[in-house]
């Protein structure tokens, strides 16, 4: 008692030192005159001012800025020779926090204004426009809010203008027309609307206008065109409409035309480009362009990017890239292009000359034809080629294995015959192939084992024959294997069970494979969905099948396999959908079915006997299928099967009196049995419906009109939540009633666009147990002819984190429980780890969440943690996504996003795991981080690593230490000790998951290492 009560006092004492130093820091900054030695106290007291302002500076760079110091010596301040004032004031990247002093405007001979990349906000304010010496103004990245002041105008000088990266919302002001010296104005990703004012025209110094991802509407000015020194002309992502001004067409000092992603329409002018020798960076995509893309493009000789995608081009692409020496991007897919003249494709001659080409993506147009055999003389840069869902037919050029840089090769969705090219094998970089939905035949290539780093290979629905080459068995790094729908025979290889890394599916289906399904498939602990239907396999399934723990989905109909369903895959919690139909299999149907986490079982066309189970998934008829099946009997009254006799008991002769009550006792019973399966039936029905029919469907196809009725017209009564880019209802959608969530998109936000293509763009390829399931997707108009967009999940009964950990609502769920006890939290922490251990190390293209919090873990009705909202994922192969989507937002939420995001770093596996850090700690002392106790220099982390290790119990949540009997469940043992052993550990692994360095913070598998030991030792297993 004395240890702890001295523990508490030192702990006290630590924080008391925290809040004494902040104000005394507060103290020294407001004190009076200093002993600055001379200068102008103006600048002083304006730079001091400034300092009082900012509430956060993790680096201490305003430290030096006391009286020990001449203010010119102060870190980031940069004062005149002669008369010792202020001319540059420069802090950009340097993690503060805070907001802007109006005293700024008192800096007379400022020149220089520098805060970009840190975190100030609030108003820009109107003083600024005293500052007439200003040159230069950069206040990019940052979260200024409001209006950009029309008195800036004042500042006659002004050069430079960056105030991209905010919150800034309003319109260009009028005013600016007298900055006759401006030379750059960027106020890109802002939510600026109104129109671009003609005035622009008349800024004759102005070399680069960035305006992109704001609202902005209008036609472009054709003002725009008398700016005869502008290089930098950026404006996509705005509601732009009509055409572009014919005077743009002479803006010779042109380098970077970007008007993507508008409402842009008409043809391009056949001489678009002959007046823009200078031209490097064309961005038109995402617009309604009509009309062939103009010959003139290729006078452009300085041309590295042409990225023309999602539009309407149609014709022919001529043949004369010859002259773009420097090109390195061509995007013209999703466009109507294709001629069907017999020379269309000799465009790809031509572009033997692009030396530096990297990305060439052609796919979803009309092309038909044979690829020139010149495909393998292309550039040995080139990193993408995609040529997707086209009409090209013939064969494959052998000399592709000549592409050594190749990263994606997409030539699926086209009538390619013949082998797949042995040299194939040569490109040793090659991550994604994609060849399925073509007429290839032969066999498959030995040379497929060399590709040591493919991750997906899709070669599904070819007419490929013979049998499955064992050197696949070297592709460690391969995630997801689909060779279904083709003619290969003979049995499966065992190498093919050694690749440890396959954990999105492995698809063998509609083949003719024979032989047995080999023991070592249980060596795929990673892998989700095993589907080996519609073989010819034979033998019965291996209990080792159980060793796959990460298993939801096992498909083995239609094959020949016997004997009875191995009780050890009563361990398989995580399945959800397994097909055994169609085969030879026998016995009874094991009890342990009904106890694992299925959503539809189909044992039809077996030879099972004995009586059906009734709980589980044997409660819902809609999803079991026992068809087939003629010796089975019992199990729910919807299955309409035979009751199962008993052995006859002798007939004895008993007095009417017996027999009269045995009668009425048999209705009784009989009434109550009927009673009982109907509340059953209703019971169940809530999580039945949460299912619907899973069993090898497509994508459910939803409407807006159906959406609006599943969620009684988007009502309030069934409003679940609300996020950054949309709001979620609870609907109940299909006629088998499917409880749903439905995420609405307010597509007026910033970004929600974005979030909605990243999200659908991340779900679609990935999946696990412990992420939220997307079931479809919504992209229609409403009643108002309005753009409307959703999202369908599965529905998650038992609400968010945050409502667990913070006492909010509860009122949702099928649990009853008041408060999470330390075993409940750390499973949690192990389910979130196990997701972000997916997302980092087992997808296809490794993919950061970077918006990871309390509020985005949802739990089922077995209280499972699942990672949901993907809004602002990221893939990090930066090209993998062509439609960037996710390029927004990469700053996440306030308190949970990593130090480095706000430096302007790059998101990284590193950032998602201090988000996870914090969160832990979050869970552990059940503070947020954005607690108002969290000033001066103290947060969450540095709170936490204080108490570490000795005081872990001052700062531990309440709700933990209350009962003892809560901290760990219901488990027999003596929490004391035990409870702060683990404390303690869940301590250490949060704050070394949330260093500051991200090179210093833990990989995510080691967390889930550290977690299980945790868990062990708290139920006595590590003692």
């Amino acid at each position: 008692m004395r240890t702890r009560l001295l523990c508490s006092i030192h702990f006290l004492a630590i924080l008391l030192l925290f809040n004494v130093n902040s104000t005394l820091a507060v103290l020294s900054s407001n004190s009076g005159t200093s002993s600055y030695f001379g200068g102008n106290e103006t600048d002083y007291q304006a730079l001091l001012a400034f300092k009082t302002k900012i509430t956060q500076d993790p680096g201490k760079v305003l430290s030096s800025w006391n009286d020990s110091l001449h203010f010119c010596q102060w870190e980031g301040i940069t004062c005149g020779r002669k008369h010792r004032r202020v001319t540059v004031l420069n802090l950009t990247s340097r993690g503060l926090v805070g907001s802007l002093s109006p005293h700024i405007g008192n800096l007379s001979f400022v020149r220089e204004i520098i805060l970009s990349n840190n975190t100030i906000g609030g108003k820009i304010h109107n003083e600024v426009g005293r500052l007439f010496r200003l040159q230069v103004l950069r206040l990019t990245n940052n979260s200024f809010q409001g209006e950009i002041p029309a008195n800036l105008s004042h500042c006659s000088n002004l050069k430079y203008l960056r105030v991209g990266l905010n919150n800034l919302s309003g319109s260009i002001p009028m005013e600016f027309a007298s900055l006759s010296k401006l030379v750059e104005f960027s106020a890109h990703l802002n939510h600026l609307t109104g129109e671009i004012p003609p005035f622009i025209g008349n800024l004759s110094s102005l070399q680069t206008l960035s305006v992109v991802y704001n609202v902005l509407g209008g036609q472009i000015p054709s003002a725009l065109g008398q700016l005869r020194s502008l290089e930098h002309l950026a404006l996509g992502g705005n509601k732009l409409s009509g055409l572009i001004p014919s005077s743009l067409h002479n803006l010779s000092s042109i380098i970077d035309f970007s008007v993507g992603g508008n409402e842009l329409s008409g043809s391009l002018p056949t001489d678009l480009f002959l007046n823009l020798p200078h031209l490097q960076w064309l961005q038109i995509a995402a617009n309604q362009f009509t009309g062939s893309l103009p010959t003139s493009l290729f006078n452009a000789s300085e041309l590295q990017s042409i990225e023309a995608e999602v539009n309407y081009f149609t014709g022919k692409v001529a043949d004369n890239f010859g002259g773009l020496q420097r090109l390195e991007k061509l995007l013209i897919n999703v466009n109507n292009l294709g001629s069907g003249d017999a020379d269309e494709l000799d465009f790809f001659k031509s572009l033997v000359n692009c030396s530096r080409l990297q990305n060439l993506i052609l796919s979803e147009n009309q092309f038909k034809g044979m690829l020139p055999n010149v495909l393998g003389n292309l550039s040995t840069q080139l990193e993408f080629f995609m040529i997707s869902n086209n009409l090209i037919f013939g064969e494959i050029p052998s000399g592709i294995g000549n592409l050594i840089s190749m990263i994606h090769l997409w030539m699926d969705g086209n009538k390619f015959t013949g082998t797949i090219p042995s040299d194939i094998g040569n490109l040793q970089k090659l991550q994604r192939l994609f060849l399925h939905n073509n007429k290839l035949s032969g066999r498959l290539p030995i040379t497929l084992g060399n590709l040591s780093s493919i991750s997906v290979m899709h070669l599904e629905n070819n007419i490929l024959q013979g049998t499955i080459p064992s050197s696949i068995g070297k592709c460690k790094n391969l995630n997801l294997l689909n060779l279904s729908q083709n003619n290969l025979s003979g049995p499966i290889p065992k190498q093919l069970f050694a690749i440890s890394s396959l954990s999105n599916s492995l698809n063998l289906a509609r083949n003719f494979l024979i032989g047995s399904l080999p023991s070592e498939v249980g060596n795929l602990i990673h892998l989700a969905e095993l589907d080996i239907s519609e073989n010819k396999l034979s033998g019965e399934i291996p209990s080792s099948l159980s060793s796959c723990t990460s298993l939801k989905y096992l498909y083995m109909e239609g094959n020949f396999f016997q004997g009875v369903i191995p009780t050890s895959l009563s361990t398989s919690r995580g399945i959800q959908v397994m097909d055994l139909s169609r085969n030879k299999l026998s016995g009874q149907i094991p009890n342990f079915l009904d106890k694992l986490s299925l959503k539809n079982l189909n044992l039809s066309f077996n030879d099972f006997e004995g009586e059906v189970p009734t709980k589980g998934v044997f409660a819902n008829a809609s999803a079991l299928s026992i068809v087939g099946n003629n010796r089975l009997c019992g199990g729910i009254l919807k299955l309409k099967l035979p009751r199962c006799l008993t052995k006859e008991k002798k007939k004895t002769k008993r007095p009417l009196t017996i027999e009269i009550l045995v009668s009425m006792a048999c209705v009784i019973l009989a009434v109550t049995t009927v009673s009982f399966f109907l509340f059953s039936w209703h019971k169940n029905r809530r999580r039945e419906t949460t299912s619907g029919s899973y069993l090898r469907k497509l994508l459910l196809k939803v409407s807006y009109q159906m959406l609006l009725k599943a969620t009684d017209g988007f009502s309030t009564a069934n409003l679940i939540g609300m996020g950054s880019f949309g709001s979620v209802y609870k609907g109940i959608l299909g006629e088998d009633r499917s409880i749903v969530a439905v995420k609405v998109l307010n597509l007026q936000r910033r970004g929600a666009f974005r979030s909605f293509i990243s999200e659908c763009e991340t779900l679609k390829n990935i999946r696990h147990r412990n992420l939220v399931k997307i079931i479809t997707s919504c992209s229609s108009v409403d009643f108002h002819g309005n753009d409307f967009k959703a999202l369908v999940y599965e529905f998650m009964p038992n609400g968010n984190l945050e409502n667990w950990l913070h006492d909010l609502e509860k009122d949702f769920g099928q649990v009853e429980i008041q408060n999470l006890n330390l075993l409940q939290r750390i499973n949690i922490a192990i389910d979130v780890a196990c997701a972000l251990d997916y997302l980092h190390h087992h997808c296809p293209v490794p993919v950061v969440h970077c918006d990871l919090k309390p509020s985005n873990i949802l739990f089922d009705y077995d209280m499972i943690a699942h990672v949901g909202d993907f809004g602002l994922a990221k893939f990090l192969l930066e090209q993998t996504n062509l439609k960037q989507s996710s390029s927004i937002g990469i700053r996440g939420t306030i308190g949970y996003t990593p130090p480095e995001y706000g430096l302007g770093s790059e998101v990284s596996t590193k950032g998602d795991v201090y988000s996870y850090g914090i969160l832990l700690l979050e869970m552990i002392t059940g503070k947020r981080p954005t607690d108002s106790m969290f000033d001066g220099g103290l947060n969450l982390h540095n709170y936490a690593s204080i108490a570490w290790p000795n005081c872990v119990l001052e700062i531990a949540d309440p709700k933990l230490l209350n009962n003892n009997d809560e901290v760990i469940g219901n488990h027999n043992c003596t929490p004391t000790n035990r409870t702060n052993e683990c404390l303690i550990s869940m301590v250490k692994l949060g704050l070394a998951c949330s260093m500051e360095l991200p090179q210093e913070r833990w990989d995510i598998s080691k967390a889930i290492s550290e977690l299980q030991l945790v868990r062990d030792i708290l139920l006595g297993a590590g003692i």
